[in-house]
């Protein structure tokens, strides 16, 4: 992929989603620590100096796409609720029916948890402060999304649920880098399996902490 300079307001847009595009096709191959500017600026067709107009760092572009991308899995979060939640359920069953459902469906998208794990420690330094502004004004509003999907189906959280929500995010990165073991680790597990016994399952270990949140504030029956 080749570009002309980009003249227009529609052209540098059309740049833009390029850049976001082709860092999210990266992310589904390599994890966020490996995903360089220089290997972006190449596969994207763009020199680096050119993808620096676009966004300031290889931070920028990674937390506009991690907003991005969290819009997009909060979509399909509330369909997947839709489906997996019985509202005349009691409050404890439809406690564990979200669970089951924020688990799975965080433990499928496995590089918007990579994104959230390397988010403070990494993605939000090498940013000026207008970029970051913007990213924790997309992050309230995203956070606020979610909250509202808990509530519609557990209201007994209350003004809790931003707190909830944002402990589930937090909790799946974290958890992310240990889900994907490196090679030497997996051999080490495969030739003594009794030191794979703390191995984490990224789906079962959300299931638990958020089961563990929400047993913790649900009013007792």
């Amino acid at each position: 992929m080749t570009f002309q300079r980009a003249r227009t307001e529609e052209q540098r847009e059309v740049r833009r989603r390029a850049i976001l595009e082709t860092t999210s096709a990266m992310l589904e191959e390599m994890p966020v620590a490996e995903v360089s500017l220089n290997e972006l600026s190449r596969r994207v067709g763009l020199a680096k100096t050119a993808v620096l107009r676009y966004f300031e760092s290889r931070e920028a572009v990674l937390l506009d796409l991690m907003d991005e991308r969290t819009a997009t899995w909060l979509a399909e979060l509330e369909q997947e609720l839709a489906r997996g939640v019985d509202e005349e359920r009691t409050a404890v069953e439809r406690a564990e029916q979200v669970a089951d459902v924020l688990s799975r469906s965080l433990a499928k998208q496995t590089a918007l948890c990579d994104l959230y794990g390397a988010q403070g420690g990494v993605l939000e330094h090498n940013v000026s402060v207008e970029v970051v502004r913007r990213h924790k004004k997309a992050s309230l509003s995203n956070l606020a999304v979610m909250a509202g999907l808990v509530r519609r189906y557990l209201p007994e959280v209350g003004e809790r649920a931003e707190h909830f929500c944002l402990t589930v995010l937090l909790v799946a990165g974290a958890l992310s880098g240990y889900t994907s073991p490196p090679p030497s680790l997996l051999a080490v597990y495969e030739s003594e399996p009794e030191l794979a016994v703390h191995r984490i399952e990224l789906e079962a270990a959300l299931r638990l902490g958020i089961i563990t949140w929400l047993v913790g504030v649900l009013p007792r029956s």
